[in-house]
């Protein structure tokens, strides 16, 4: 599978309440909303500008802060597809894994890759394209690899079980 997309760049330690305001926790379970706030003290222009397929590109720690998935589904929803990074908070990876929102570390493409170029994902290679190159990434786990392409853990498990799959925000991201 290959994802292209536009680059939105950040910095270090952008955290949860940076990538969905701590403000509109309790207020806003609609995704489609939160993607109308995603980023919004941070990058003004991000909600309005972002574009389906779009990849964020971002130093150390992102998501540090709280355990909200919200800041994970206001960027899914928004249409980010991946989010390459030099480090993520341990839970913001497990909840983008869990959400269907693929996250990548990779130091060595974050320090080349620019804001607004597009560029190439491919997951069969593990490696990131872009102007300034091609970046190896560590491969993906056959599990992780599942949860991804099914869109999230609870779909790929309803599938696996045989159950319906949900639509509409899910228990755990209502207020």
């Amino acid at each position: 599978m290959r994802l292209r997309g536009r680059v939105w760049k950040y910095g270090d330690h952008i955290n949860t309440d940076v990538i969905f305001p701590g403000k509109y926790t309790y207020t806003i379970t609609d995704p489609v909303e939160m993607a109308r706030h995603a980023l919004e003290d941070l990058d003004p222009a991000f909600a309005r500008e972002v574009r389906p397929g779009d990849i964020i590109v971002a130093g150390r720690n992102w998501g540090c802060g709280s355990s909200r998935e919200q800041a994970v589904i206001a960027l899914k929803a928004a249409g980010v597809r991946a989010i390459i990074a030099k480090s993520f908070a341990r839970i913001y990876f497990r909840n983008a894994i869990n959400n269907g929102l693929l996250p990548i570390v990779c130091p060595e493409a974050v320090d080349a890759i620019e804001p607004g170029e597009e560029i190439e994902i491919d997951l069969e290679t593990g490696t990131i394209h872009c102007q300034a190159g091609i970046f190896p990434f560590p491969p993906l786990s056959p599990t992780v690899r599942a949860i991804l392409e099914a869109g999230g853990l609870i779909p790929m498990l309803c599938r696996r079980l045989g159950l319906p799959i949900p639509s509409g925000p899910l228990p755990s991201q209502e207020g």
